[in-house]
């Protein structure tokens, strides 16, 4: 039995760190927290000073007593957890849950996985940091709070099933107010001035007015001017300048970065370098601290003098700009300088070079520019034309890197070499265009760019960013947007050969293809809690909640009097909100009805955003229709709403069943018989006529026809969201690049069901057919008992084979929903009095 047991919290961080260690170590995982507030109840005892009440999950209680024997068998035990808040808890839960001896248990810190830093940690052992550990726990029932009493208000009062967080709230409300600010932009219209010039020796360049003309009129005007006009060069300026490379990564920095180059969401990014850092790749991943080691400055000079030479050498350190850095140690890094391309995986590989080259670059010398500024008279009027031109004298840091820009307005016009040219110099011109533009309205943000407002805001913290926009979408308060943009046109005036022409052009605008874009329901639940909250959705009290955790984590505030002061103030006020205030559906009054004149309006239903024509008030019953996706209860026009009601078109008959077409969830569709059939891209319920639609349902009927028979069941094919595959029995089977899909052979088809059949098979790990009971393998190392449609996720750290019939019954039993019975009918009740302010 190994003398040491090292705990740590990912079996892929164990299984790096085993590589370093002797055969006197043992490192297990604990696979995140081994104990936690519980899930179905509130789990802090408000009376009792916010005590947290920390239970073990029924999936941790075979790791708890693995762990637990293990430690009683070992002379020290290592909690080697990550050394953020989070870590430094889950060494806490640790030690208080496995009931380990003080004298023999060791805490070590890391911020990289590899074969110096463990042996470091090692010999500068720690005990826990309980400052850090009330920091965490802070969090924790501050946030389990909000969300526990804000939750219940919010069914109340829009719709059951939503859900309040204290940052995630913040961080939709900045995306609605956004939003709002897109929707009451006007764009206005100018003209910008733009000019080709040709020197005597044939040389061509660009250059433009410096000043815009608000109508064509003016515009049409300065062109006049410029007819016959013979032009010179006026001015021409020189001057040397340089840019510095940009400090190494920080979690906030590396989302975005990685975004804009790599076009990963900021969740994809977190996956990705924890996997990189797992394998001893790079540093700890969650840091606010641009700064580097002593160590990694020198290895990453001695790679840079080595792969470019001494004079791109230039040793920097960088101090952050981030109050209260929690995890301020070094910042995002590679841990060997030299080791620029490792074999890695494809994400991974990009992921790790972007970080490379990052960090290299930090430490280079400044790219030494000259930069040329030249105006251009006119012998006609007063007005000087511009260009500007950059020469890199010497490349610096840009031969390795250099960072992206957000946003279109940032990124500055491309600057190449100008002709060589003198004061008094001759010049003919091409031509002068005078082109109408429009001022735009705020971007919506991406990921990337939420991430930074959130940092610069002070709102949350490196860990908490990727959590946080991936909450808001899975709660559908937020969503990708998928429009393409729509078409505006556009006036161009155009002098050339002494004559003035005009051409109409177009450009696409308001796309927001991949940008985050409220929803509905994100919108009503937002000025909800606004109206209702506004002091925990407010910005600065947000940002000085983070502050007060930050204080915690340094000792110098108390985490139970923080909490007591924010539930004072906030429990009265969601009991009189649940109390008083009024219900929200978004509701907004469009007008009247033409046909009826009963008033028709848009709200958030049951089911979702729908038009109703009518009121619950009246003798007849509200008519209703649901808003298609490319609607908002917030932006749908009268006209747009009376047209839903159109839906569904009968458009005739086919083989004797009535041909219907209709939107649904996934888009517009033809419905013929119990066939569903989604129309192409760009195809309109509205639009499809009977011809149309009897050629999808015909595309349909030969895509579903069976291609073979095999043990007497038949095998279709089809393409899905997963690409291509063949159905049979009841199994969808992918068919991958190895066969030719469309000239599936027989032989193809009847080893493709053979090898998915023995999958299924090799999945089954334990059947209790008579219960109707199974345990099955699933992705990641885990399994599920399943029963029916009833499907049970269990931990990877429970062994699966042991399960036993009542064990798994029981997990059903936890699982399975229960009958609600049928609610008496209520006498009429008096009127409750209401509360007084």
């Amino acid at each position: 039995m190994a003398k040491n047991l090292v705990i740590v919290e990912s079996p892929a961080k164990a299984k790096t760190i085993e590589k370093f260690l002797g055969k006197d170590f043992k490192v297990e995982s604990s696979f995140g927290h081994i104990a936690d507030l519980p899930s179905k109840e509130l789990g802090v005892d408000v009376d009792n000073n916010f005590e947290p009440k920390y239970i073990v999950d029924e999936d941790k209680k075979a790791l708890v007593k693995k762990l637990r024997d293990l430690a009683k068998k070992a002379d020290t035990i290592w909690l080697a957890s990550d050394e953020d808040r989070e870590g430094e808890a889950i060494s806490w839960h640790l030690s208080e849950t496995l009931g380990l001896d003080k004298d023999k248990t060791k805490r070590i810190v890391f911020n990289s996985i590899t074969k110096s830093a463990i042996q470091k940690a090692i010999e500068n052992p720690r005990d826990i940091n309980y400052n850090l550990v009330n920091a965490q726990q802070a969090r924790r029932v501050l946030d389990r709070l909000v969300g526990y009493q804000l939750s219940p208000v919010l069914w109340k009062k829009i719709k059951p099933g939503l859900s309040a967080g204290r940052v995630q709230s913040v961080a939709v409300r900045l995306i609605v107010e956004r939003e709002r600010d897109i929707e009451g932009f006007t764009p206005e219209a100018s003209f910008k001035i733009a000019a080709e010039f040709k020197t005597e020796t044939g040389s061509v360049f660009q250059a433009k007015l410096n000043k815009t003309f608000k109508t064509k009129k003016e515009a049409q005007a300065f062109l006049d001017t410029n007819l016959g006009a013979n032009f010179s060069v006026g001015n021409l300026d020189k001057k040397p300048a340089k840019k510095s490379p940009s400090a190494p990564f920080t979690t906030s920095t590396l989302q975005q970065e990685a975004s804009r180059k790599l076009y990963f969401s900021v969740g994809r990014t977190m996956q990705v370098a924890q996997r990189l850092y797992e394998a001893g790749l790079i540093t700890y991943m969650r840091t606010d601290s641009v700064n580097l080691s002593s160590e990694a400055i020198n290895a990453a000079k001695d790679a840079i003098v080595e792969n470019y030479g001494e004079s791109y050498s230039t040793i920097r350190n960088f101090k952050g700009k981030s109050k209260g850095a929690q995890e301020a140690h070094e910042a995002v890094r590679p841990t060997d300088m030299k080791n620029q391309s490792p074999s890695l995986e494809r994400d991974q590989s990009k992921l790790y070079d972007l970080i490379w080259k990052r960090t290299i670059a930090s430490q280079m010398s400044d790219a030494q520019l000259e930069r040329t500024n030249v105006k251009i008279k006119a012998s006609t009027h007063s007005d000087d034309f511009s260009a500007n031109g950059e020469v890199i004298k010497f490349d610096g840091f840009l031969k390795v890197y250099m960072e992206g820009l957000d946003d279109e307005d940032q990124a500055e016009e491309q600057e190449g070499m100008l002709p060589a040219m003198k004061v008094g110099d001759a010049l003919s011109n091409n031509y002068i265009t005078a082109t109408e533009r429009f001022t735009r309205p705020p971007y919506r943000y991406t990921e990337a760019s939420l991430v930074k407002k959130l940092e610069e805001l002070g709102i949350g913290r490196p860990s908490t960013y990727a959590p946080t926009i991936s909450t808001i979408q899975n709660r559908k308060y937020v969503e990708k947007g998928t429009i393409e943009g729509v078409e505006r046109s556009y006036a161009q005036l155009l002098l050339a050969d002494n004559t003035i022409a005009e051409k109409k052009l177009t450009e696409t605008i308001g796309s927001d293809k991949g940008k985050l874009v409220p929803t509905d329901i994100g919108m009503i639940v937002n000025d909800f809690l606004v109206s209702h909250f506004a002091s925990i959705l407010d910005y600065n009290f947000t940002a000085r909640v983070e502050e007060n955790f930050d204080e915690i984590a340094e000792g110098s505030e108390d985490w139970q009097k923080v909490i007591k002061t924010f539930y004072n103030d906030f429990h009265p006020k969601v009991l009189d909100v649940e109390e008083n205030a009024d219900r929200a559906s978004g509701e907004r009054v469009l007008g009247k009805d033409p046909k009826t004149g009963r008033q028709v309006s848009v709200r958030l239903g049951r089911f979702g955003p729908m038009v109703q024509i009518g009121t619950v008030d009246e003798e007849e019953k509200p008519l209703f229709a649901s808003l298609l996706p490319e609607h908002s209860l917030n932006t749908i026009s009268f006209d747009e709403a009376m047209v839903l009601f159109e839906l569904p078109r009968t458009l005739g008959d086919y083989k004797g069943e009535e041909v219907l077409a209709n939107v649904g969830r996934f888009g517009p569709y033809v419905k013929f018989g119990d066939k569903f059939v989604s129309l192409a891209k760009g195809e309109s319920a509205f639009d499809v006529d009977l011809e149309r639609a009897i050629e999808l349902i015909v595309e349909k009927e030969k895509a579903d026809a069976p291609i073979y028979s095999y043990e007497d069941k038949d095998v279709t094919k089809g393409t899905g969201r997963f690409g291509p595959f063949i159905k049979w029995d009841g199994m969808f089977i992918n068919v991958n690049k190895k066969y030719d899909f469309d000239n599936l052979s027989e032989a193809d088809l009847v080893e493709l069901i053979e090898t998915k059949k023995q999958k299924e098979i090799d999945k089954v790990v334990q059947n209790w057919e008579d219960e109707g009971i199974r345990i099955e393998k699933a992705r990641w190392g885990r399994h599920n008992i399943i029963k029916g449609k009833i499907k049970v996720e269990i931990a990877k750290s429970v062994d699966a084979t042991k399960i036993t019939l009542e064990a798994a019954k029981d997990f059903i039993e936890k699982k399975t929903p229960k009958k609600k019975a049928k609610a008496k009918p209520k006498a009429k009740a008096k009127a409750k009095p209401k509360a007084k302010k």
